[in-house]
């Protein structure tokens, strides 16, 4: 991947780093991710070679477009440019010539991603026991709810009791009460530090799940949002995927004027305050990875390459949020800012004028399982459709 290792470092602690991820000894991915062997990813030149190893075996030719918007001049402008023209030509030709089928999966390789190497401490620490989901707000839970009818259970993308959906096509959501967490990470990538001490001051609720690509249609169909291909098409209930952070905005838009409520993206502290869980670990779940909580290519079934799970396939968090790791990265409101160093500790988005750089949070189903912990951070560009990259949303309490 494009994440650079000192060889002499890894050979010392017995991990060699390979693609997306790393092998080496017994402990392997089972335990949290420490910082040996990290070099800092703070130049341009390392931005575009992880954006291209994100995409460089991919079928799909808005990837390529993707780079190119990003590099319209960047060191593998021509390779793009050329499979752009080779994919489009074997879609367009008869579907009974076998060399013109174009596979429909994404690239093997992973999306750039948010830390460089990340390895494993010589002995696990005891999984961290989960808190109490804390109750609505209930500022929040004064919202439209829709309550389940079979048999008292919600199926993914329903409301039941006590949570929060303000229109038949509206993501459900949890209502969340104001608090404090310590945001970042001191034993994992640099742009993860300092680990700061953040106060959440006002109640709000956040998507149950990841926007499902039906609720994108149903924005799509009122011509407010642009219509994404979706693969496989049947995939209603999968995340909605190939989103950019320009394009969420226009959903969230839309999704606050036809429901009279105030709809935006999470802040970086807001999602990482609802990711964690009300827990202090590396995973909401504990230090170690334990397949079965996140759709990551480490994490378990249902798990396929090709795409993500459906919403709601893995367990739930502490607060009742499906997949904050892995599925799909999620785009956050905030500007892109290489560390924690003089960042916000009261919970807003930490913008800039005229920013082009956007925070995506989360991880996604083609990263292994040490990409799931919960201070993963990463940037795209705000323009910039990645299959790979979609998002939640979050409603004011007042």
């Amino acid at each position: 991947m494009w994440r650079k290792v000192l060889v002499a470092s890894l050979v010392t602690i017995g991990v060699l780093h390979v693609g997306a991820g790393w092998v080496g000894t017994a402990t392997s991915w089972m335990a949290a991710p420490a910082a040996a062997g990290i070099l800092p990813k703070n130049s341009d030149e390392q931005y575009e070679i992880s954006f291209w190893d994100s995409i460089k075996d991919s079928n799909y030719p808005s990837d390529y477009e993707a780079y190119l918007k990003q590099y319209p001049n960047g060191r593998f402008a021509a390779l793009a440019k050329s499979r752009i023209e080779r994919l489009r030509a074997a879609a367009s030709a008869p579907a009974t010539k076998p060399e013109a089928k174009v596979e429909s999966k994404p690239a093997a390789a992973a999306p750039a991603a948010p830390s460089a190497a990340r390895t494993a401490p010589a002995s696990p620490t005891p999984p961290a026991q989960p808190q109490p989901r804390p109750k609505a707000a209930g500022a929040v839970a004064q919202g439209t709810v829709t309550y389940a009818t079979e048999g008292g259970a919600a199926k993914p993308g329903e409301a039941k009791a006590g949570e929060i959906r303000d229109c038949p096509t509206c993501p459900v959501l949890i209502g969340l009460n104001a608090g404090s967490f310590t945001m970042g990470s001191s034993t994992s990538d640099p742009t993860e530090r300092p680990p700061h001490h953040v106060t959440i001051p006002h109640a709000f609720a956040i998507g149950k799940y990841e926007v499902t690509v039906e609720q994108w249609n149903a924005c799509a169909d009122a011509n407010a949002c642009p219509r994404i291909p979706t693969d496989p098409p049947e995939a209603h209930k999968a995340p909605a995927r190939d989103i950019s952070w320009d394009d969420a905005q226009q959903y969230v838009a839309w999704l606050s004027k036809v429901t009279g409520k105030a709809y935006r993206l999470p802040t970086e502290a807001e999602w990482e305050y609802a990711a964690r869980g009300g827990t202090s670990s590396a995973f909401w779940w504990g230090d170690q990875m334990r397949k079965g909580n996140a759709n990551c290519k480490d994490c378990g079934e249902p798990w396929s390459d090709a795409a993500p799970a459906n919403v709601g396939s893995f367990a739930p968090n502490p607060y009742g949020l499906y997949d904050m790791n892995g599925s799909v990265w999620e785009w956050v409101a905030d500007c892109w800012h290489t560390s924690y160093k003089s960042a916000p500790v009261d919970g807003r988005a930490w913008d800039e004028p005229g920013c082009t750089a956007r925070v995506i949070r989360g991880g996604s189903w083609r990263e292994g399982a040490s990409y799931m912990v919960s201070s993963t951070r990463f940037k795209y560009s705000s323009s910039v459709r990645q299959s790979q990259n979609g998002f939640r949303v979050v409603r004011d309490a007042k």
